[in-house]
């Protein structure tokens, strides 16, 4: 299991010691929340923070964009050069124009899934993008309560992914915690997105990345 902390759950005051803190802690990537204010009802931060995040880590970013006019912040991260760039399929309305854009930027291209949208949504662009995000919370807001029907939806995206694309990986992103991980694990999911469990654990982030691994 891939674990993705999320820095939207960090103390933005003490920004690079915190990105540091799970990098060494033993995270697979940086996830990074990007919110617009208009998509979703909250806005957090833009590419001079996100700069400054890439320069603190040592793990690769994963840029999780939830914005209207995707296009123009694929633009405004691309120069960062992230490990993965994921947009909302709610949100686009030429999702593989956008993937391949992506692609020949030379990042990795994911597509986001909110909780409500069926994976058979994106069926056909499968074989173009090398993640899935699916949401298990409502997207926005961190430390929100698990929504368990993204256990079925992972199951049901894993055998379209077997059928379509092998090598694409399940991304779980929302009320991620040891008590539900090895639900993940059996659904197929490979990597989780956690923000909450890892910057709030009483033992701290190297103790929660271990927990969640």
């Amino acid at each position: 299991m891939l674990i993705a902390p999320s820095i939207l759950s960090a103390d933005f005051g003490n920004l690079a010691q915190d990105v540091k803190a799970i990098c060494e802690g033993g995270c697979d990537f940086v996830h990074v929340d990007v919110m617009d204010g208009h998509f979703v009802p909250n806005l957090t931060i833009g590419p001079v923070v996100v700069e400054a995040v890439a320069k603190a880590a040592t793990k690769p970013l994963d840029i999780h964009l939830m914005v209207e006019n995707n296009t123009f912040f694929v633009d405004l991260f691309a120069p960062l050069k992230p490990e993965f760039i994921s947009f909302h399929i709610e949100e686009e309305k030429h999702p593989h124009r956008l993937v391949q854009k992506i692609r020949s930027l030379g990042i990795r291209p994911a597509i986001t899934l909110n909780p409500h949208t069926p994976p058979e949504a994106i069926e056909f662009l499968l074989e173009d993008v090398d993640m899935v995000l699916l949401m298990s919370v409502n997207p926005g807001f961190g430390g929100q309560k698990f929504i368990s029907s993204v256990l079925e939806r992972a199951q049901r995206l894993k055998a379209l992914i077997e059928k379509r694309n092998p090598n694409c990986l399940i991304e779980v992103d929302g009320g991620v915690t040891d008590k539900n991980i090895r639900l993940l694990e059996e659904a197929g999911v490979d990597v989780v997105v956690a923000g909450s469990f890892v910057y709030k654990h009483p033992e701290g982030v190297k103790t929660a990345i271990a927990a969640l691994k």
